[in-house]
Formats: C-alpha cells, structure tokens, sequence
C-alpha cells in the first residue's frame, strides 16, 4: 500500500529539489483512514518506545502521522510551529528541500526524551532544527522516525553522523523527473 502511494505521487520541482506530492503528505487525494493506520502501526514496530516522554513533529506534513503515533502510543505529543505566540520563543532556522524558515518548539521540557516523528526525510534541515531546539531545552532526542526517505539527498548521515541521533524509516525512494523508484521497505 505505501510503496503503491509513492509510485503513483505526482512529482515537483521546487527549485533546489525533486519532491513528491502524495496521499500520505499532501493528501492529494484525500489521506484514507487505512494508509494512516498501517503507517502508523508500521512506524510504532520501529520505535524504542521505552526511551520516549514525548514525541516533537513540525506542524504540517508530519502531524497527522505523529498524531495517530501519539494517539496509539499514549506519548504526549509536541508540536512544532512556524509562528510565535504572544510570549518569549526562539526561532530555530531550518532549510528543507521545498523552503527555509523558523520554527518555535512547544512542549518540550527539560530532561524530556524525545523522538521526532515526521513524513519525509530528505535533506535532513527541518529535523536537524527540531534536534537543536530539544537539545537547547535541556532535553534528549533519543530517535528519529520518518516514513519515507531519500539516502541521496544526505539527511540521515547529517543527522546520525552530524548528531549523533539514530533514525529509523519505513520506505527509501529516489525521485527524478519521470517519477519515484521504491529502493526498499515495506509493502
């Protein structure tokens, strides 16, 4: 079913990158109950779940997974957002394949361990963000877990060489211009 969604996702170019635009992220067309369901009963075989207080996801395209990951899980979920409120936050900078921005964490504590759920890694910047602002808290990302990923565009080698931090996915695709090739993971 996964490995269906992203031989079938329509393909973008953003300018710096290829990326994909699909049921599971965009939710082009509109994200079935059972693809989010077996994603997330998938993702939560992967985890350590004894090393985990909350789990951090940046608002948009790995929310809903990380919502269902918290929902199944009982793991306190923490979000990640593009604006501040109307009281003292850091922005924490990230460039990912599509843009560059800041993101204001919310929810983590010190001495929290965490693992930041998302969609996609790729470039590794939205992640490497979330990883900083956790450790600037005072807390410890002890695992990463993603759905899908992109070995060639370096994010797992910045994060688990760069910082130390072990990731975890369910699917590793290449993308180019005529598509998506499914490289390995689960059906």
């Amino acid at each position: 079913m996964l490995q269906d969604v992203y031989r079938n996702a329509g393909v973008v170019n953003t300018g710096r990158y290829l990326t994909t635009v699909n049921e599971l992220c965009d939710q082009l067309p509109a994200l079935r109950p059972e693809l989010l369901w077996y994603v997330t009963s998938h993702l939560r075989t992967r985890l350590d779940l004894g090393s985990v207080d909350k789990i951090l996801v940046e608002e948009e395209k790995g929310a809903p997974i990380a919502t269902a990951v918290s929902l199944t899980t009982g793991i306190p979920l923490a979000m990640a957002r593009r604006y501040p409120y109307d009281f003292p936050g850091t922005p924490y900078a990230f460039a990912s394949e599509y843009e560059r921005g800041a993101l204001y964490v919310n929810g983590i504590e010190p001495g929290d361990r965490v693992c930041v759920v998302d969609d996609t890694l790729s470039t590794g910047g939205t992640v490497e963000a979330l990883v900083n602002a956790v450790r600037e808290r005072g807390a410890k990302v002890t695992q990463v877990a993603v759905v899908v990923e992109k070995p060639g565009n370096g994010g797992r080698a910045r994060l688990e060489d760069g910082l130390g931090v072990p990731v975890c996915s369910l699917l590793s695709i290449e993308v180019d211009a005529d598509g998506v090739r499914v490289l390995e993971g689960i059906g």
